[in-house]
């Protein structure tokens, strides 16, 4: 997982016993050190990974990693390209894993390593007034921070940057000539937790957000970090204000979000996607290239390259517009 190491301390390996002892599975028959946990397209020969939905197959078959979570509808489906580890619920069974991996990553506390901005220290830096920084905070020149401004440790910014008023920004990297207006919270937790009659269980996340060069970030936008792998803006993206996006969601390059449209967990969008305001694009949808979503749709399966869709559920443009003619 790019950078993670950057902000989660992690165990150096597990074994697989102890991993399913945790989770209460069955265990396999040979015991091994397994050194982390990822999702199907970073895992490595030595990673666990899971697998629960038969709309990630494909990815799976490719996939390096040796043991896979599942349940146990999906065991032959898989059986021929992993050792499967079966359990009742998936994702609970990863978030168990995770918090293995990572003890500290379900905390989402204040950084109280937080110091007022040393301007001697970052001399082509321009700070506003009350700006604070955490430890190995890293900004390149000729960037300019504005008031009230909390960025926490081992932030990375590059160069050119423009960071707003009353911006918070965590876990993150940030590339060159980005825009971040103000108000905007950028690398906080997901929205991850399992509802339960007592306590609900929250689920860790570990991974980040990466922000290529030349984007723009509108005011009161909320970009949530990864829960395994990372929350990705593609290079020239612009987002309007009060966008949220959610965890693992990846945007492409090129793309226009305007105001008020809101991205479940691992959505995944193409390049040169442009999707009017108050749209909201449901989880684990793959959105193509060139795609036009208008605005106030909702989307909520796949949508092929070079495709126009409005109305809830979003359909083609043409569909749409014949229907609604008479509206």
């Amino acid at each position: 997982m790019k950078h993670s190491s950057f902000f989660f301390k992690k165990k150096n390996k597990l074994k697989i016993f102890d991993i399913c002892k945790k989770i209460k599975a069955i265990n396999p028959t040979k015991d091994c050190n397994i050194d982390n946990i990822k999702d199907l397209n970073n895992a490595n020969v030595d990673d666990i990974s899971f697998f629960n939905s038969l709309k990630y197959l494909d990815v799976l078959k490719k996939s390096k990693a040796k043991f896979i979570i599942t349940q146990e509808k999906n065991l032959k489906f898989i059986k021929n390209f992993c050792k499967p580890i079966v359990v009742e619920n998936v994702f609970k069974a990863v978030a168990e894993i995770t918090e293995l991996f990572y003890p500290n990553s379900l905390n989402d506390n204040v950084d109280f390593n937080l110091i007022s901005a040393n301007k001697k220290k970052y001399k082509k830096i321009k700070f506003g007034k009350n700006v604070l920084l955490g430890k190995n905070v890293q900004i390149g020149n000729n960037s300019i921070i504005g008031h009230n401004t909390i960025i926490e440790s081992n932030v990375v910014i590059g160069s050119n940057c423009n960071i707003g008023s009353n911006v918070i920004i965590k876990y993150s990297i940030i590339g060159n000539n980005v825009r971040i207006l103000d108000g905007a919270i950028i690398g906080k937790k997901g929205f991850g937790f399992f509802p339960d009659e007592n306590i609900n269980l929250r689920y860790p996340h570990v991974g980040i957000v990466l922000i290529e060069d030349n984007v723009e970030i509108g005011s009161n936008n909320t970009i949530d970090r990864g829960s395994i792998s990372n929350t990705v803006i593609g290079k020239n993206t612009f987002l309007d204000n009060q966008v949220h996006i959610a965890h693992n969601v990846s945007i492409g390059k090129n793309c226009v979000i305007t105001a008020q449209v809101g991205f479940a967990g691992s959505s995944r969008l193409g390049n040169k996607v442009l999707i009017g305001g108050q749209a909201g694009i449901s989880g684990h949808i793959k959105i193509g290239n060139n795609v036009n979503i208008g605005g106030g749709s909702g989307v909520i399966k796949n949508i092929p390259d070079n495709t126009r869709v409005m109305g809830y559920p979003a359909k083609e443009l043409k569909k749409f517009l014949k229907e609604n003619k008479d509206n």
